[in-house]
């Protein structure tokens, strides 16, 4: 299988997270993409670089205040008086109508959801390039690869078209099944993170020409909290086209596989004629996020059951945090395609 992969990820290095009110560095690292690298490679997957596209495929799904916001805000927020090394906001607006503002405190507010996703000097590179090795793997698909793996970071699931969360920044999975739907009328989004979608979810939230299947960890106790429970379906005309199916926590690989199947029929109900995978392995068992505890024997069965769908498939890496397991993880569900 082909891998794309671009070392501009490791300008991202993010310090700032928030567990419980206790500032940490955060787990979302850039030895991450190196270990998922070395991983691949030693199982004999080919390297490859990514294209250059520039904004043109984040703005098929970004407002363009929000690219702009992205591009300039780190550069703009280290002009501040005392101003940390990241971009954090310390407020957001309320869910009640609200203008935008100007000043960089409170853009930071409405563009960032949460304080798990802080902008420093070299995160709008990383983020873009995360978006090209997306599009890559996709325009690959499009040209006559079965397969292409896209190994992204940072992340981007929980981006919105105008929000940064949860380590996540442009929507890189959005992005691959935009790029795919230039030629293909339906794609599907299979999202196999611990974490629910919500930014994807959110993206494509009235459009019935994508369809959004989820499996993760209950959101009723766990992040994003606010998107990913089963009673949302979509709506207008993309009623019916999102499918969430929240596991307990702490489910291991029988009802995580059983869920797979749940998503299964529910895609060749659909009939699309390209998929695109979203790779959380922070599933794992030895994840720190400790959500959920598939094995890699499970990661590698829910490879097989999705390589079973004999679909053009892009897969987009998302969640998988530092543990002895990550690569191995990897190479299992890999594995699972053959």
């Amino acid at each position: 299988m082909k891998i794309v992969y671009s070392d501009k990820h490791a300008a991202h290095d993010p310090q700032t997270f928030f567990v419980r009110g206790v500032k940490q560095r955060s787990t979302e690292q850039p030895e991450r993409a190196t270990r998922l690298l070395a991983a691949a490679t030693s199982a004999d997957h080919e390297v490859v670089a990514p294209r250059t596209y520039g904004t043109a495929p984040a703005a098929t799904i970004h407002t363009p205040e929000y690219l702009d916001f992205l591009r300039t805000i780190a550069r703009d927020w280290a002009t501040l008086p005392n101003a940390s090394a990241e971009v954090v906001p310390n407020v957001h607006p309320a869910r009640y109508p609200a203008t935008y503002p100007k000043a960089l405190a409170g853009r930071a507010g409405w563009h960032q959801v949460d304080l798990a996703c802080p902008i420093g000097p070299g995160t709008w590179d990383a983020a873009l390039a995360a978006s090209e090795l997306a599009t890559t793997a996709a325009d690959m698909v499009l040209e006559g690869a079965h397969v292409a793996y896209a190994l992204c970071r940072p992340p981007g699931h929980h981006a919105y078209a105008d929000m940064a969360g949860g380590f996540c920044f442009l929507n890189n999975t959005a992005i691959a099944a935009q790029r795919l739907r230039g030629r293909h009328q339906r794609v599907a989004i299979l999202d196999v993170d611990v974490h629910h979608g919500n930014g994807t979810q959110g993206i494509f939230w009235e459009r019935s020409d994508v369809l959004t299947v989820s499996i993760h960890a209950d959101p009723s106790n766990y992040y994003p909290y606010f998107w990913g429970h089963a009673h949302e379906t979509g709506s207008g005309k993309g009623e019916g086209f999102n499918l969430n199916l929240p596991q307990p926590l702490g489910s291991a690989d029988a009802p995580w596989l059983a869920a797979g199947d749940t998503a299964l029929a529910r895609i060749k109900d659909f009939a699309p004629t390209a998929l695109v995978v979203a790779l959380g392995l922070d599933a794992s068992e030895s994840d720190p996020l400790q959500g959920l505890k598939v094995t890699g024997p499970g990661f590698h069965a829910m490879g097989q059951k999705i390589a079973s769908l004999g679909l053009p498939t892009v897969l987009v890496q998302e969640g998988g945090y530092l543990s002895d397991d990550l690569g191995r993880n990897l190479v299992q569900f890999l594995g699972g395609f053959g």
